[in-house]
């Protein structure tokens, strides 16, 4: 699998030579958002499986199927992301400091709405196999010029001191299943917070792999996130 890292002046694919392996562990209680992953790094560590990628923050199994984009953030070259894209949809994680006691998906998926309302689009808030999440629809200019809409299907989940938000776009967004190849990396992702302290919505960065390898070749088209 790829990993592309994407910035405003360059873009450079990578494919990381070695990755960190995963053991499995036995699933939670069931009525637990999280029984079938996201996974803490203190749940399923890396030791096993070589399909997993280490990102610093995330540890992300790669699959046949999808590519793995690594876009900066604004004009800085932190990456505050992960995208996964296959040939109709694509899936963007964030993870973020959180607070032990929670909560902290709540005050974003009110933040999101906010927002969508002021972009004057449109939302349903459904219970999904995460729990609460957001189905959105923003107002955008299509490239013919007309008026349409881009639809997303945002998730989050909290675990020890974190919530990792996913957005799903494309056909993953227009049909919103809990099956399929990005659902299974959003389930198989490893979340590191890390020890040190951090405030409530910090991003956690992501870190390119240190044996990852350049490739002189430009990424593909890829879905916006």
């Amino acid at each position: 699998m790829r990993i592309r890292r994407k910035s405003s002046t360059d873009d450079a694919a990578i494919v990381a030579d070695e990755s960190p392996e995963v053991e499995s562990v036995t699933p939670g209680q069931t009525n637990d958002p999280r029984q079938g992953g996201p996974w803490d790094a203190s749940e399923k560590t890396a030791t096993e499986d070589e399909s997993y990628i280490d990102l610093g923050s995330l540890i992300i199994k790669g699959r046949p199927g999808f590519n793995l984009q690594l876009p900066t953030d604004g004009e800085s070259d932190d990456i505050g992301s992960v995208v996964l894209l296959t040939e109709d949809s694509g899936l963007e994680l964030r993870a973020f400091a959180a607070a032990r006691s929670g909560g902290l998906w709540d005050d974003v998926r009110a933040d999101l709405i906010e927002e969508v309302e002021r972009l004057g689009g449109e939302y349903d808030a459904v219970d999904g196999a995460f729990g609460p999440e957001l189905q959105i629809r923003v107002p955008v200019k299509l490239p013919d010029g007309e008026d349409g809409f881009q639809p997303s299907r945002i998730i989050g989940v909290e675990g020890p001191r974190w919530l990792l938000r996913g957005t799903l776009l494309g056909d993953a967004a227009l049909s919103p299943s809990d099956e399929g190849l990005l659902i299974e990396a959003f389930r198989d992702t490893i979340v590191v917070r890390g020890g040190e302290p951090k405030a409530p919505r910090e991003p956690l960065l992501i870190a390119v792999p240190p044996n990852a390898v350049v490739l002189d070749e430009d990424p593909a088209e890829s879905t916006e996130a």
